[in-house]
């Protein structure tokens, strides 16, 4: 029988040489954990061993439920901290604030809110960031509590989501989607702007182990607030 240590070498190795080789496509999910254990005659720890760290190097990418899939080839690596919205603003020396404007816990009502949810409920959570005064973001969240269940208790009249999250519920993996969008009447209000007026969505979503941890929309006035990404070539580029 081959060792455990040997024989998820060997898996890791076949796994690797079908997607650099393009037998597998970028996108194109990977055989199933309990489809390799099968095929090698093997446990579930020795597969999840090999394909994390697969993960690690960029070559899949993990989906709770789904499935582990190819990752898209990268000609650069763009990389966005995760920022912590009360941080930044006291290391510019200006004075944070912080308002929890509503707060609930709910089912999930579509089928990407049930991935994140991952069976269990939803903490919601709406609220406004300030720098010195004047509105940064408003900021709409929704975190799982079958990641996080502790967000259950906690107290977010006090404390902003974004900053608990990074320390109570650490992410493995993050995406993020920025988009330019106009201020609907009800976020004008919030961020002190006129109707229609030119604002930065970045919307974010984070897992943990594959698990869906947070959705967070944020909204920020067009001339407050910039997002700075470094650029890096890939691996074997010159």
């Amino acid at each position: 029988m081959t060792a455990p240590a040997v024989l998820h070498r060997r898996i890791y190795a076949d796994l690797e040489d079908s997607i650099l080789s393009g037998e597998w496509a970028p996108g194109e999910r990977i055989p199933f954990e309990h489809e390799l254990t099968v095929r090698y005659g093997c446990s579930r720890m020795t597969v999840n061993k090999a394909i994390s760290e697969l993960a690690g190097r960029g070559l899949v990418t993990r989906r709770r439920r789904a499935g582990t899939f190819v990752a898209q080839p990268r000609a650069q690596s763009a990389v966005l901290a995760i920022p912590d919205l009360r941080a930044e603003v006291q290391e510019r020396g200006q004075a944070y604030g912080y308002e929890l404007l509503s707060r609930g816990e709910r089912e999930a009502q579509s089928e990407e809110e049930r991935d994140l949810a991952a069976g269990g409920r939803l903490v919601e959570l709406e609220s406004l960031h300030s720098s010195d005064g004047a509105p940064l973001a408003l900021e709409r969240r929704l975190i799982a509590l079958a990641a996080a269940p502790e967000a259950g208790q906690i107290d977010f009249e006090t404390t902003p989501p974004g900053s608990w999250l990074l320390d109570a519920s650490p992410w493995t993996e993050a995406e993020h989607r920025i988009t330019a969008v106009g201020a609907s009447a009800r976020d004008a209000r919030h961020l002190g702007l006129k109707t229609g007026a030119a604002c930065l969505c970045v919307e974010r979503r984070t897992w943990r182990d594959g698990q869906g941890v947070t959705r967070v929309w944020q909204i920020f006035p067009g001339d407050r607030y910039d997002l700075v990404a470094r650029f890096s070539p890939a691996r074997g580029d010159r």
